[in-house]
């Protein structure tokens, strides 16, 4: 190499930037709730909380499994109402 560019780097190399998507994601056909799995012995659970905004949480292990079930409210929607506090 005569030009002192590093080895194994390419003349036609392109930097990439790697951004994430700014447009929201609608997803339809799974409706709100809360979906627990692996509850039986020697599997580990799992838990999925989609809420009726569109959030989604989930959880994997025991203790995190049960932290979700109990936060988790399939009736009324937590995060707009911390919306609304926090903006008036």
């Amino acid at each position: 190499m005569t030009g002192g560019e590093p080895k194994g780097v390419g003349r036609k190399a392109v930097p990439v930037a790697v951004l994430p998507d700014p447009q929201l994601v609608t997803v339809t056909g799974i409706r709100p709730g809360l979906t627990v799995r692996g509850l039986g012995r020697n599997q580990i659970p799992a838990a999925d909380w989609l809420c009726a905004c569109g959030h989604h949480e989930r959880a994997r292990g025991r203790d995190p499994v049960t932290d979700l079930t109990t936060r988790a409210r399939v009736d009324h929607c937590p995060h707009t109402e911390q919306h609304r506090r926090n903006a008036a």
